[in-house]
Formats: C-alpha cells, sequence, structure tokens
C-alpha cells in the first residue's frame, strides 16, 4: 500500500486539492516504475509531500545541494535504489521512500510561462520527484531519456499533456 503524507503552505491556492493530486501523482509514477509492485506490498510504503515556498526549498538547495537559489522540486531519498529489491523480503511495517518539496513561487511562475495550469505543473514536478526516489536521474542524457518517458507516460495516464 502506498500512503502519501501531505503538508502544505498557505501560499498555496485553496482552489485545489493538494492532498489528492499529490497521491494521485506518486501514484502515476509509481506505476510507470520498475517498482511498480511496491503498491501492493504487505507493507506500507510512505512518501511525504511538501507543498512549501521558494524560501524553504532554497534553504534546503543551498545546505544539502550547495546551489543558492530556489528550484522547483527537491527529492530526498530514504532508499538506495540498490535495495528495491530486498524490500520485497522486509517485515517492516512502513517504509518510507522519502521526502518531496515544491516551491511554490517557481511553481507558477513556470506554469504561467509555459502556459499551464498550476495543478498540471505541480502534478508533473510531484511525479518527477517519486522518480527520483524511486532511482531515476537526468544527469546523464540516457537516463534523462527514460525518466522523461517514464514522466510523458505518467502524465498521460493522468490525462495531462506531454510537458517537453
Amino acid at each position: 500500500m502506498i500512503e502519501t503524507e501531505t503538508s502544505i503552505d498557505p501560499i498555496w491556492p485553496g482552489d485545489t486539492d493538494w492532498e489528492a493530486l499529490a497521491a494521485r501523482a506518486i501514484s502515476a509514477a509509481l506505476a510507470v516504475s520498475a517498482q511498480g509492485s511496491l503498491a501492493q506490498a504487505r507493507f506500507t510504503v510512505s512518501v511525504s509531500v511538501h507543498f512549501g515556498t521558494d524560501d524553504e526549498v532554497q534553504a534546503l538547495n543551498r545546505d544539502y545541494r550547495h546551489k543558492d537559489k530556489p528550484t522547483n522540486v527537491l527529492s530526498f531519498p530514504m532508499v538506495d535504489p540498490d535495495d528495491f529489491v530486498a524490500l520485497a523480503h522486509t517485515d517492516d511495517g512502513e517504509v518510507l521512500l522519502g521526502d518531496i518539496m515544491l516551491a511554490y513561487q517557481t511553481c507558477a511562475r513556470e506554469a504561467e510561462e509555459k502556459g499551464i495550469a498550476l495543478a498540471a505543473h505541480a502534478t508533473h514536478l510531484a511525479l518527477h520527484g517519486m522518480l527520483h526516489l524511486l532511482g531515476h536521474d537526468h544527469v546523464e542524457e540516457a537516463e534523462a531519456g527514460i525518466m522523461e518517458a517514464l514522466e510523458v507516460k505518467a502524465l498521460a495516464n493522468l490525462g495531462i499533456d506531454n510537458p517537453y
């Protein structure tokens, strides 16, 4: 079972159910990944999603990535990708995959620049963050192509157009 724990800064507009959006994005990313079976695990797989501010994300970006600027989304994996196979044999009741942080001001600006709804962009970024928790990256061109294809597929499954 997948569990999404969500916290939302009041700066995020109240016209969207951000908790439901996060849960859908996390489930969609998991469904297209090689770790999709975690959704049916006998233990709880937990992901934390925080809809925060640029200041919060900038502080984390500075402290953990040594980049003193805001960014749209950060992911903090708690499980090494090499350990996913071993998770099938765990007797723990819960496994925390990690944390995802979205920055409102950056997300809103990017959505406006792209001419798309904030909710669609936030969905993309949340599932992008989840793919990072599942071991995907976009540093190398080949990895980036794989990750982008998974994002496009997951978004299509949610009825959201290709953002690329």
